[in-house]
């Protein structure tokens, strides 16, 4: 569903600019937008529309330099999640009383249903899902190969905050990694990953009192979020992100124990694991420095990961 055209890009994605279109998305669902608020306004704007006992996740896409591109994927998007819930993935749901994606503005919009919240999401808990996505078989919607190097890269390019001697090193850094991930692609099978696994993209699937309180201890507890970018590639890729998600933003070890134990692997133990983890956390920050604007926070925080990922692998990341 579309909705006129406008010249959108990165730089003017902010909640001034995002609201307007919850609002527009809001009275084509039918929804009540007097009573919104943000739920995290980085990669995406995440809103919570609507009044309980009906409240939406509305998700509103950065744009990026292609709409029409932009549009596919998100209809992609759409078909990939509709697949998973068909084979028993553990995933949130899209809405399904309207056609989605919208396209509003130039920017893709689809609205979610709502899973309240109230404890954190553990470690241990996103190992089931994880594992029931990488053990899915191959979806017959195309999906493009996991490919860090081009994503890395223009993400170099892009960043704003990065001086020419941090784009000349971060790519030198690229150039010495590339080899390891060329190697692990060529022996390995190829698999559905997340791309992103992490505790700020897992739900609890239960939001009873009483469910919530055994939550972690039922079947399927939790349930994968924020699928954009599902696609095909090595599970060590998602494992790795798990790992480094525990290490840097420091979950406790006996969590990330569990995660190995329950997943039946870990990532630590394998033989490539100090080049895949420098590859990933080159990913990470380099995503993070393209989405930065100069003198904010943000880049203060990508700019102390920049000079400490020779230093300190176990120096403490700041959530963005």
């Amino acid at each position: 569903m579309t909705s006129g055209p406008y010249e959108a890009t990165a730089r003017d994605f902010t909640v001034d600019s995002t609201r307007p279109l919850l609002e527009r998305a809001c009275r084509i669902a039918d929804l009540d937008s007097r009573h919104t608020r943000v739920l995290r306004h980085h990669s995406n704007a995440v809103y919570l529309a609507g009044r309980p006992p009906h409240q939406v996740v509305v998700k509103i896409g950065r744009p990026g330099p292609d709409p029409d591109q932009d549009l596919r994927d998100a209809h992609a998007l759409v078909e990939l999640t509709e697949w998973l819930a068909r084979h028993d993935v553990p995933t949130t749901t899209l809405l399904d009383t309207l056609p989605q994606p919208l396209f509003i503005d130039g920017h893709v919009v689809t609205l979610w249903h709502y899973l309240p919240q109230q404890q954190p999401m553990t470690t241990r808990a996103i190992a089931a899902p994880l594992h029931a996505l990488h053990q899915a078989p191959l979806p017959p919607i195309t999906r493009p190969p996991l490919d860090p190097h081009t994503a890395i890269t223009r993400s170099i390019a892009a960043g704003r905050i990065l001086t020419p001697r941090q784009r000349h090193v971060l790519l030198d850094r690229l150039d010495r990694l590339m080899p390891a991930w060329t190697a692990l692609c060529s022996d390995s099978t190829a698999r559905l990953v997340h791309t992103d696994p992490q505790h700020r993209n897992t739900l609890w699937r239960h939001t009873t009192d009483r469910l919530r309180q055994h939550a972690e201890h039922a079947a399927d507890p939790a349930v994968l979020c924020d699928l954009d970018d599902v696609t095909l590639g090595p599970v060590e890729w998602d494992l790795m992100t798990i790992e480094i998600h525990s290490r840097r933003f420091g979950h406790p070890d006996t969590d990330y124990d569990a995660f190995c134990h329950t997943y039946g692997r870990d990532i630590r133990d394998w033989p490539g694991y100090p080049d895949l983890r420098d590859l990933r956390e080159l990913r990470m920050v380099t995503t993070n420095a393209r989405k930065s604007a100069p003198g904010s926070p943000q880049a203060a925080e990508v700019q102390r990961r920049i000079d400490g990922l020779d230093h300190d692998p176990n120096q403490q990341w700041r959530i963005l």
